[in-house]
């Protein structure tokens, strides 16, 4: 095949992408060979390709295709999840488009509008993957809500209920009045947002004025002498829950308070004052108003002092009709009015500018509200006691190891999991309900109505009697089965491909869903397997813009990918993330890494053209060729040892800056001009063969990283068959050999005298293709590389001298030092001139550092810093002023 002038990426991608998928290249079954298993962290059913999908994606290939070429038999799994507060929000905004309101339909029309969404949408992710290069087994492609994860879900909450680590209650939970539905914790991102401290008048109800106050307290008393307790709140608006007044029994100030009765302002609910350690004295005024049924901490206190609840928002966050005040309003729009109704009413004792923590929904990214509501839980202490020990002992590994502590503080404080969401979207939870409201738990409703026969000891219930619960669960209930269920591991504990592939080899991800899905799915794997779910864990970091902000849609600061692969290739995009990209590290993203990317494939395509480019001749192999193969050989084996290493380490992006800097400096920019014939002149054949399999080398250790220029370059490199591909073609470099070091050595000697020697040319305006003596004391002499030096540094003579000589221009390598003789190549009396010049700037440079040290006033009241700065100006001017003058007398010589 003839290789075209220029590499175009896209005549080469979709071509070997195809060419992949035909001949099943990513297809894996369980066969002799170490297996080796990646499941995706599976994209939003809905989603689209952003920018941290193509880091992650691009690793797991990274790291798929080198076990492919390692031997391994590589079984990468892709899949979708279902997503369910993201798409549900999704099929209700286009239905109200359309005119219709979620409420107007029964579940099962809902439903059918949903899976008509994620069939229209569903597999645009997967498709977009594919320009990524990403070579999953398409085949096994998976959805967490398909019949076999389906399956597996209700299979294990009815196992979990049945162990009696599930159980339903009525408890406090993070509540999205957006998406209408309960949180877990970990679903909560807590922002800084500035806000107002209002300090609210509660008086004290039937007070009798004339009761003396104890010495020491703080009382509040208005124009009339009414006395009053202050409290400080960021949201006025729950007053209209307010069941008690909280104070500490320690507080001398708020003494005076104990044992009395005050009135919500504006509400005039007349409510206890209650005393509990609990309140901080110094917060505030000490005095605690106390909602139990909108915060957690006070909900805690109304059950111990047996506290009335009153919930004062609908699920939307508007005001219920319990609160008597406002109702129907928008919680915001009451904060608002609120203020102004307590000032009117003078109860507003003052307002202060406050920044606190507000929790806000990870997904819909509203502020949270903790409601009272009944949902399903799994009990989290004994999946923590499961999952622990194994990553603290390192059977399951981090990548970067600081992650660990992350995961310890989760477990060692671990909650229970509300595992129910009040949407359709999702898999149903598997309780029935009997017309007495007691329920059962079961698969299916034919297994339920037997259960609910015998537990209501009546065989007249039909399934008409039974009704199935509304919920449905968290999507991360299926997905911390994932590495299970995709192997059926669950509906088939012991079938060949579980037991083949499972445990899972390598789990890439972010650290954001450390808590999510890693120390879940750790939970599940010990829980159901009794084995860990994988092997090593690799979290990536955030991909950040050059000023170092998130990439985000509301910023306008993220790139499509697909756009950046159109402008830069594949493969270039891959390298330019990955150049960025060490493990645990956010990634600061530029256009100019995948330009640099680019420019690589270009600098590997232009390689192998000047290769190809040679003409063969029938004729011995120079010595020089010889040494520098031997050399390069040498170079090679090290680097493969090293990537290796690397690869062992999860250093992926040092692995390929070694990958690219044996292409680009020592085959390219050392090897090619090593063995390069003369212009015109033909080169030996024995030299071409090791070169191209050198080349055949580089391409397989670059392949992981860039896919589609390797492939395509592997492909010309000799006749292939039908089917053959670099991607299944093993890798053959041997371990580095005990003669290698010395070669090593010796050329690192030569690179330096060719540097030292261009160094000057260019220092002097000396053209490359003028010839130069060189002088080497005897001691520093290699005389068997001797022809190596004087090819890449176009010498005519390498003279061996005993003692050094006058008049040449010297350079040091390491402790030796070499002499170019210029002779009548140089004009000297510009050279002076350029010289003195030269030294007179400097001279009256020093002479200004000089006058500023020698002036005391500076020396004493400058920082120390700026004064070390200026000595060292002075000791770099005088140093460059003695080689300066040591120049320009071997000059005039």
């Amino acid at each position: 095949m003839e290789l075209a002038p220029k590499y175009t990426p896209a005549d080469v991608e979709g071509k070997w992408y195809q060419y992949w998928t035909d001949h099943k290249l990513f297809s894996s079954k369980p066969d002799g060979r170490e297996p080796y298993t990646v499941v995706i962290p599976p994209p939003n059913v809905t989603g689209v390709l952003h920018m941290g999908h193509m880091l992650n994606e691009t690793i797991q290939d990274i790291l798929v295709r080198r076990a492919r070429m390692e031997g391994k038999n590589a079984c990468w799994v892709p899949g979708t999840d279902h997503a369910s507060i993201a798409t549900e929000a999704k099929v209700v905004n286009r239905l109200a488009e359309q005119g219709i309101k979620k409420a107007d339909l029964t579940r099962e029309e809902f439903l059918k509008h949903a899976w008509a969404w994620t069939e229209e949408h569903g597999g645009i992710i997967l498709q977009q993957l594919r320009r990524v290069g990403a070579s999953c087994d398409w085949d096994r492609t998976a959805f967490t809500m398909d019949e076999e994860r389906s399956k597996s879900v209700i299979h294990v909450f009815v196992e979990l209920y049945r162990k009696g680590l599930i159980y339903r209650g009525v408890r406090m939970v993070n509540w999205d009045p957006k998406a209408l539905t309960a949180l877990s914790d970990e679903e909560v991102v807590y922002k800084e947002e500035k806000s107002k401290l209002y300090y609210l008048r509660y008086y004290v109800a039937d007070d009798d004025m004339s009761t003396p106050v104890p010495e020491g307290c703080v009382v509040h008393t208005d124009e009339e002498g009414h006395r009053y307790a202050v409290v400080a709140t960021t949201r006025p608006e729950t007053i209209m829950g307010d069941t008690a007044m909280c104070i500490n029994p320690k507080d001398p100030k708020n003494r005076w308070l104990s044992g009395k009765k005050v009135r919500v302002p504006l509400v005039n609910r007349v409510i206890p004052v209650v005393e509990d350690e609990y309140v901080d004295v110094e917060f505030g005024t000490g005095c605690l108003k106390v909602t139990p049924a909108h915060d957690i901490n006070d909900h805690a206190l109304g059950l111990k002092h047996h506290l009335d609840t009153i919930d004062i928002f609908n699920d939307n966050g508007s005001i219920s009709e319990a609160a008597g005040l406002y109702v129907g309003e928008d919680r915001f729009e009451v904060r608002k009015k609120i203020e102004k109704d307590l000032e009117a009413a003078n109860l507003m004792e003052k307002v202060e500018d406050y920044t606190n923590n507000v929790g806000f929904s990870e997904r819909t990214n509203v502020p949270i509200e903790p409601k009272l509501s009944t949902q399903w839980f799994l009990k989290m202490q004994h999946f923590a006691d499961l999952a622990l020990p194994p990553v603290m002992s390192d059977e399951i590994k981090f990548y970067p190891t600081k992650y660990k502590n992350t995961y310890r503080h989760w477990l060692e404080n671990i909650k229970d999991w509300c595992i129910s969401r009040q949407l359709w979207w999702g898999h149903r939870i598997p309780a029935y309900y009997l017309p007495d409201n007691t329920f059962v738990v079961a698969e299916t409703i034919e297994e339920a109505l037997d259960l609910a026969r015998q537990q209501s000891n009546n065989p007249n219930l039909s399934e008409a009697d039974l009704h199935q619960d509304e919920d449905a669960l968290d999507t991360w209930f299926s997905s911390w089965l994932w590495p299970i269920s995709l192997f059926q591991g669950i509906s088939q504990p012991d079938n060949e491909e579980f037991n083949y592939y499972y445990p899972t080899s390598d789990l890439v991800t972010g650290p954001d869903i450390i808590f999510f899905w890693v120390a879940r799915m750790i939970m599940a794997g010990y829980e159901f397997t009794g084995k860990m779910p994988f092997k090593h864990v690799y979290f990536t970091g955030i991909v950040r813009d050059k000023l170092g902000r998130k990439m985000s849609k509301s910023l306008g600061n993220s790139p499509d990918p697909l756009d950046l692969i159109d402008k830069f290739g594949a493969d270039g995009v891959r390298m330019g993330l990955m150049l960025a990209a060490p493990a645990g590290n956010d990634i600061l993203y530029d256009d100019a890494l995948c330009e640099q990317g680019r420019n690589f494939c270009n600098k590997i395509w232009n390689c192998y053209r000047l290769i190809e480019g040679w003409q063969v001749a029938d004729a011995e192999q120079p010595k020089i060729n010889t040494q520098a193969l031997e050399w390069f050989g040498a170079q090679l084996r090290s680097s493969a040892e090293t990537i290796k290493d690397l690869f062992s380490k999860y250093r992926l992006s040092e692995a390929l800056m070694e990958v690219y800097r044996l292409l680009t400096d020592e085959f390219s920019g050392w090897l090619l001009e090593m063995v390069k014939p003369a212009y015109g002149a033909p080169i030996d054949a024995t030299t071409l063969h090791q070169v191209k399999s050198y080349f055949n080398d580089l391409l397989h250790l670059l392949h992981p990283f860039m896919p589609f220029i390797t492939e395509e370059l592997w492909q010309h490199l000799a006749t292939r068959k039908e089917g053959e591909s670099l991607m299944i073609d093993p890798q053959t470099i041997p371990a580095p050999q005990a003669e290698d070091a010395e070669i090593l050595r010796k050329i690192s000697i030569v690179k330096g005298v060719v540097q030292g020697v261009r160094a000057i040319r260019n220092a002097r305006n000396i053209a490359k293709k003028e010839v130069l003596p060189l002088e080497v004391l005897k001691a520093n002499s290699i005389p068997e590389l001797d022809g190596i030096i004087m090819k890449m540094a176009n010498l005519s003579v390498i003279a061996v001298v005993e003692e050094k000589g006058e008049g040449a221009s010297s350079f040091m390598v390491g402790t030796s030092e070499y002499d170019v003789l210029l002779g009548d190549l140089i004009d000297k009396d510009a050279e002076i001139a350029k010289a003195e010049a030269e030294l007179e700037h400097l001279r009256g440079f020093l002479a200004s550092v000089e006058k500023k040290l020698s002036n005391e006033r500076f020396v004493a009241h400058a920082p120390a810093a700026v004064v070390a700065l200026e000595q060292k100006k002075k000791s770099d001017s005088e140093a460059k002023i003695k080689a300066l003058e040591e120049t320009l007398q071997a000059l005039r010589r």
